[in-house]
């Protein structure tokens, strides 16, 4: 009898050894598959992306403030890492905007101090309490795994004592409630956790070695955790059928959690029972990436439609027009386009914010050109006006120089803006040109005197003035010609020096036909309108030529000659029309002649009104 206690007592020990080497193979291949298919990244993947761009800035001050109170802090913390650079971006947008009205007003930038209004106040409120509160989840985190790992260190050197002891009464109780408080206590920091679970499973096994007079009840405990690992895998299999992914990888997590903690089964059934606990994860997790790679697929597409719609809005960003129907038309276009951008679905993360910065960018200029064209268009020819004054004193201080490379230079950059700013109120465009075109003939005039500097500088002029005519041309042929922008183009014209002798014939033939084709283009205009602004162009062109006074008076002259001779035409046809009343066919005859006095008295009155614009000249 004492010969088979004895051998029966060495088997178990030889079993209770070669458990703990599997245990201990099969628990670091536990802990490495748990490692990777615990991955949750899966929440972040697959949450649709919520388009803020458009928000203005009170929307995300009350969004922010809703965030303040949420406990979702990974949501919180997604959300407000879209929304903060977008209100940055307005803040910015105002501080700059307050920054050029402070200047425009004769403040000087550095004294500038921006306070922001009540909504910037309230968004670096709760963002600040968002921050805290983070910082304070992770403090608390971090406090709960350092008392969680001396909870376990506590716990190891229990069971260390436990193992070590030679009194066997009650271990196997003891045992199970140290084991049981093992799997109540959370998580440690990472740092720690493989030591000490790689400590406590060795004295796990230790426990098993030294028991072998219990490995009966060993044997039965394992296979208890055997049916518990056996109905995780059944519920692990039955995830495959869940609709929502989302939901199926959290409870998938959650089992991995358990089934790490159940404990040890018996050696025959380990490596089958994790296989199937595996194989049933890998079917969720092979769904989860096929509902990915197909969300993805369907993000991409989004992209490419919503990147088309990007490019097609860059032309409304520029449009711009001085009439209304025009700009009414436009504004059901965007609004249509706005409506087929919102059907479509999310982007992808990485490329969203670049493709909804362009769209709403010029979304935005366009409503933004819309309100400026409607609200604003008194106020921005006062403020043109205020410009190029300031550009009339600029020119005016620098005509004197004699720094011709550098004044030169920076005259021209001065007539470019003059240029860019665009018109001023009619009762003041006359008189501020002529002193800006004055400044700066006085100081061209001063250069031209300068020894081997005229030719390249007449070259220079025929080349803007080439281009002045290649405007009018191009805004003739595509129908966006007006009075404001001739006027404009005549005034930089006539700003300009002199062009080279060979040729001044050929750039003002140009010049005038590209006018004529210029004013013919224009819409809505009578005959005398056309009229009128054809011959404004002469006499501004006139008034330019050292001739000038010359060539006005010779033209004077010629109009007071052509009413001459219209007014005898009428007086001759209307004493004629006495004579035809006493012929046979007089009716028809009078008719005609009366025909001939209608359009001749039209004639008169443009010769008047010509005669009368060329007196004011």
């Amino acid at each position: 009898m004492e010969i088979e206690k004895e051998k029966r007592d060495e088997q178990h020990v030889h079993q209770a050894g070669l458990a703990k080497s599997h245990s201990e193979s099969v628990l670091a291949s536990e802990e490495s598959e748990h490692d990777e298919l615990s991955d949750d990244s899966f929440d972040e993947e697959a949450h649709k992306h919520v388009d803020y761009s458009h928000y203005t800035k009170a929307q995300l001050v009350a969004l922010i403030k809703d965030l303040a109170k949420d406990n979702n802090l990974k949501r919180v913390d997604a959300v407000v890492k879209d929304i903060k650079p977008l209100y940055d971006e307005c803040r910015e947008k105002e501080r700059s905007a307050a920054l050029e009205r402070f200047i425009s007003t004769g403040g000087v930038a550095e004294d500038f101090d921006y306070k922001g209004d009540e909504n910037d106040i309230a968004f670096d409120a709760n963002y600040k309490l968002i921050k805290d509160r983070r910082a304070q989840f992770h403090r608390q985190q971090e406090e709960q795994k350092n008392e969680n790992l001396r909870k376990k260190q506590e716990l190891v050197e229990r069971l260390r004592v436990l193992v070590d002891s030679p009194d066997h009464t009650n271990q196997f109780e003891a045992f199970k409630e140290l084991q049981k408080e093992w799997r109540a206590i959370g998580p440690v920091p990472t740092a720690q956790a493989k030591i000490l679970w790689a400590n406590y499973h060795a004295l796990e096994d230790r426990f098993y070695d030294n028991q072998s007079i219990y490995f009966e009840l060993k044997e039965l405990d394992r296979r208890k955790n055997l049916e518990a690992k056996l109905e995780l895998c059944a519920r692990a299999e039955r995830l495959a059928g869940v609709e929502i992914i989302k939901d199926a990888i959290r409870e998938l997590n959650e089992l991995h959690h358990e089934f790490k903690h159940i404990g040890p089964v018996p050696k025959d059934d380990k490596e089958a029972v994790w296989q199937r606990f595996k194989a049933a994860s890998d079917a969720v997790y092979a769904k989860r990436d096929a509902y990915l790679q197909n969300l993805q697929q369907e993000l991409n597409k989004n992209l490419e439609e919503k990147s088309k719609l990007g490019d097609e809005a860059q032309a409304f960003a520029s449009f711009n027009t001085d009439r209304i129907k025009e700009w009414n038309e436009k504004t059901k276009e965007i609004l249509e386009l706005q409506k087929r951008w919102e059907a479509i679905g999310g982007l992808p993360r990485a490329k969203a914010k670049d493709v909804n910065k362009k769209f709403w960018t010029a979304f935005k200029a366009f409503f933004n050109n819309k309100n400026t064209f409607f609200k604003k268009l008194d106020e921005e020819r006062e403020s043109n006006l205020n410009l190029k004054n300031e550009l009339v004193k600029k020119a005016f201080d620098l005509r004197e120089s004699t720094d011709w490379e550098k004044t030169s230079n920076e005259l021209k950059v001065l007539q470019q803006k003059w240029k860019d700013i665009g018109p001023v109120p009619e009762k003041f465009r006359e008189k501020v040109f002529k002193e800006f075109k004055d400044a700066c003939d006085y100081f061209f005039a001063q250069r031209r005197g300068q020894q081997g500097k005229v030719e390249q500088e007449q070259i220079d002029n025929l080349n803007v003035k080439t281009s002045i005519c290649e405007e009018l041309e191009r805004n003739a042929q595509a129908g966006t010609a007006s009075a404001d922008l001739l006027r404009d183009l005549q005034d930089r014209y006539n700003s300009i020096g002199f062009v080279p002798k060979k040729d001044i014939s050929a750039i003002k033939n140009r010049y005038h036909e590209a006018v004529e084709k210029f004013v013919a283009a224009i819409p809505d205009l009578t005959e005398d309108d056309r009229s009128r602004l054809i011959l404004e162009n002469q006499i501004s062109d006139l008034k330019k030529d050292p001739m000038g006074d010359r060539k006005l008076y010779q033209k004077e002259q010629a109009i007071r000659k052509k009413i001459q001779k219209v007014e005898n035409d009428i007086a001759l046809w209307r004493n004629n029309l006495e004579f035809f009343g006493r012929s046979n066919n007089a009716e028809k005859v009078r008719e005609e002649f009366n025909d001939k006095i209608k359009v001749a008295t039209e004639h008169l009155h443009q010769l008047k009104q010509q005669l009368k614009l060329l007196r004011t000249a």
